[in-house]
């Protein structure tokens, strides 16, 4: 019988992102010198940059976002779900929307799933959600980027 993802059985779970404590709608400079205007922030969906899921204003009290996803021996996949086994990972993407509503991308922040201790996803595969908590702006006030893993996250397994 095979052994780890590819001999398990694929399980139907959630992945909910709850995020605290935004930016603002602004922030500048940056180290290269840029400002942005009307910060948002989204789930990019893989493979597609431009496609993003629900994306929030950067001055909203709190962004919650739940995506659809499948865990097998430990690996956790679906559309919104980037990387390979053993390296996936969620991205956050911070962009400025201008008057028309496009975005446009400037930073993105990477939530590590590898780094969801292995007690907790289990906990989550059974429940059938796993919750991460996190807040939005890094020590200089801007968006939140670059890895994130805890304790810049909790991560929690709850009931759907």
């Amino acid at each position: 019988m095979p052994s780890g993802a590819q001999g398990a059985m694929m399980v139907g779970m959630r992945i909910r992102i709850d995020g605290v404590d935004l930016p603002g709608l602004s922030c500048g400079p940056a180290p290269d010198g840029a400002a942005y205007e009307n910060i948002h922030v989204a789930v990019q969906r893989r493979g597609r940059p431009a496609e993003l899921l629900d994306p929030q204003p950067g001055d909203a009290p709190s962004a919650t976002w739940t995506l659809e996803c499948s865990s097998a021996g430990g690996d956790v996949t679906g559309p919104y779900v980037q990387g390979r086994p053993g390296e996936r990972f969620v991205y956050l993407s911070w962009g400025t929307v201008d008057a028309s509503g496009a975005f446009t991308m400037f930073r993105r922040a990477k939530l590590m799933l590898g780094a969801v201790p292995a007690d907790v996803l289990d906990a989550a595969v059974r429940t059938g959600l796993l919750v991460g908590r996190l807040g939005l702006t890094d020590a200089r006030g801007h968006p939140l980027c670059a890895r994130v893993v805890p304790p810049a996250i909790a991560w929690s397994a709850q009931g759907s």
